[in-house]
């Protein structure tokens, strides 16, 4: 049975945004309830159709009186900021998501109405090292535990989502972990690093990358809203390419760091307001992350339209290249021609001259001759 009531927090965001306008225009929805701190922009306010906007802060009691008072029996929970500028601090961040989350929690619970929770979490919860596997099933725990920032965020959310689906076992819990989003429209982590002109990279590694459209990762989102999937579910695009691929496609020109420098030009980055990246997302860029979505197609029951490659190529198409990557890939061939020809003729050098060391082969009937 489609859910009459729903609640999505996080409305003001781009994504929040857009389940919330794809609810509100689905006929088997009564209500449409968008929760957050800040109300949302113009633009995306006309795009929300019916939806019934509430200024509120899910970390105040008044989360409880809105779920209560309006009977919501679906509750999307949206609202973890994924960088510390976003949510004016790291206290402030953790406050918003730990804490608000625990509040959130806490109304669902007191409520008897609700009987369905999605969560949006993320693939960071498995962290990144070189230890990963080859790809990471729901199953998995991460190798390296994240430290600390968005990823241990993110694990804290999800065992209190865990300790609450346990305490209220009639209402359906789904958590998405969705790998990096992707899009024209989108606001990404990911996406405001290759939009740097300069991209700097770690010396002597290469990520693999697996990405998600972000309109997979809506219709991800409503179907885990409407339909009855129960437990967890890596979300991401079919396919992989290396960080160096992708800058590469974009256009963008990679400047290789020494790793241990890696640190310092994320704080230059941040304090420039170029980008917010924390330590265990600066590990990301250097082992990357890939997840297995067997699940998501086969029990959940949706497979991604766009590929990991197509849905950089999308974004690609609103992003002006700083070098055409076709002069990228005839500098690469031309670099790597330059290479063989060199390794051919250090080659011939060798044999050359370990033909001139090797001792001279014995001449036929010379032993006899000396024995004699």
């Amino acid at each position: 049975m489609p859910p009459a009531v729903v609640l999505v927090t996080g409305v003001s965001r781009w994504l929040g945004g857009a389940l919330a306008a794809e609810l509100a225009a689905d006929p088997g929805i009564d209500r449409v309830i968008g929760v957050d701190t800040v109300p949302p922009a113009p633009e995306v306010l006309r795009r929300l159709g019916r939806t019934e906007f509430v200024r509120a802060d899910i970390r105040s009691p008044l989360i409880g009186k809105v779920i209560e008072s309006a009977s919501v029996d679906t509750v999307v929970h949206m609202n973890i900021s994924a960088t510390p500028a976003g949510a004016g601090g790291r206290a402030s961040m953790k406050e918003l998501n730990v804490i608000g989350t625990m509040q959130l929690l806490a109304a669902c619970q007191r409520s008897s109405a609700v009987r369905r929770l999605v969560l949006k979490s993320t693939s960071a919860v498995y962290g990144a090292s070189s230890r990963d596997p080859a790809v990471f099933t729901e199953a998995m725990q991460a190798r390296r535990v994240p430290a600390g920032g968005f990823a241990k965020d993110s694990l804290d959310i999800e065992g209190y989502v865990r300790s609450f689906a346990r305490r209220r076992p009639d209402v359906g819990v789904a958590v998405l972990r969705t790998t990096n989003l992707i899009g024209p429209r989108i606001d990404s982590l990911l996406s405001g690093f290759l939009r740097m002109p300069v991209v700097p990279t770690a010396l002597g590694y290469d990520a693999r990358v697996q990405l998600l459209h972000e309109d997979d990762a809506v219709a991800v989102l409503h179907r885990a809203t409407t339909g009855d999937f129960v437990g967890t579910v890596n979300v991401g695009a079919s396919g992989t390419v290396l960080l160096s691929q992708a800058i590469r496609r974009l256009g963008r020109v990679a400047v290789p760091v020494p790793e241990p420098a890696m640190g310092s030009v994320g704080r230059l980055t941040r304090r420039a307001g170029l980008v917010d990246w924390s330590p265990e997302q600066m590990r990301f860029l250097n082992f990357g992350r890939v997840v297995d979505t067997r699940v998501l197609r086969e029990e959940f029951g949706y497979t991604p339209r766009y590929s990991t490659a197509e849905a950089l190529t999308d974004y690609a198409r609103t992003l002006p290249p700083v070098v055409r990557p076709e002069v990228v890939d005839d500098a690469v061939a031309t670099a790597r021609s330059v290479v063989d020809r060199v390794a051919l003729g250090v080659s011939a050098v060798r044999a050359i001259v370990g033909d001139r060391h090797r001792p001279a082969p014995p001449v036929p009937g010379l032993r006899a001759v000396r024995d004699a």
